[in-house]
Parts: structure tokens; C-alpha cells; sequence
């Protein structure tokens, strides 16, 4: 199948969950600036050390920039992302784990 649509990039459907998995986890690590784009650009979530460790599981997200739109404070289907994050921490391969940071290298994209 063709991932993302209008790509011209082929792939399985295995390969396509894990890229869908992979960029809805990435909606929820920090950036290297603190930064996570469920949170839409928001400095306190990036700075204050009594916001930056809050992350807030919305309704839904934008198709663009990743921010959170809705309600936030969700339980269902979002907090799925843990266990998207978990996945991918568990597929890295330990031989390279010493030479990246724990998990948003792992979300980096091909």
C-alpha cells in the first residue's frame, strides 16, 4: 500500500501501522527545546517545572501542527499512545540504545 497516500512510498500494512503507531507517539514526546506538539506551542509546558512533565490526552488533534484540540483530559482511546510509546522503546535494538536518547530517536522518521 502506499504510505502516506500521494507518496509514492510502497510498504506493507505492517510497516504502514508501525509509521501511523510511530507518529502518534511523536505528538507526545518533547522536542530537544522541551517542546510536544499535543500542546500546541504553549511555553509553560515546555519551561515551568510544574507544567513540563504534564502531558494532556486530548479529544482529538489537529491534522497539521499535532496540538490537542477538545476535552483534555481523556482516558480512553488517546492513553493508547503509552502503550504506541512502549512498542517502540521495546523494538529498538540495544546495540545503538548508548547512542540516542531513550525514546523520540526512536520516533524519528526514515
Amino acid at each position: 500500500m502506499e504510505c502516506p497516500t500521494g507518496s509514492g512510498r510502497r510498504m506493507t500494512l505492517a510497516d504502514a501501522a508501525s509509521e501511523i503507531q510511530r507518529r502518534l507517539a511523536s505528538l507526545f514526546l518533547p522536542d530537544a527545546d522541551g517542546h510536544r506538539p499535543c500542546h500546541g506551542g504553549d511555553e509553560r509546558y515546555a519551561r515551568d517545572p510544574h507544567w513540563r512533565d504534564l502531558v494532556l490526552f486530548h479529544e482529538y488533534f489537529h491534522g497539521e501542527t499535532g496540538r490537542g484540540l477538545g476535552a483534555s483530559h481523556q482516558t480512553g482511546w488517546t492513553a493508547l499512545v503509552t502503550r504506541c510509546i512502549e512498542d517502540i522503546a521495546r523494538m529498538r535494538s540495544p546495540a545503538d540504545a548508548h547512542d540516542r536518547p531513550a525514546v523520540p530517536a526512536a520516533l524519528s522518521g526514515p
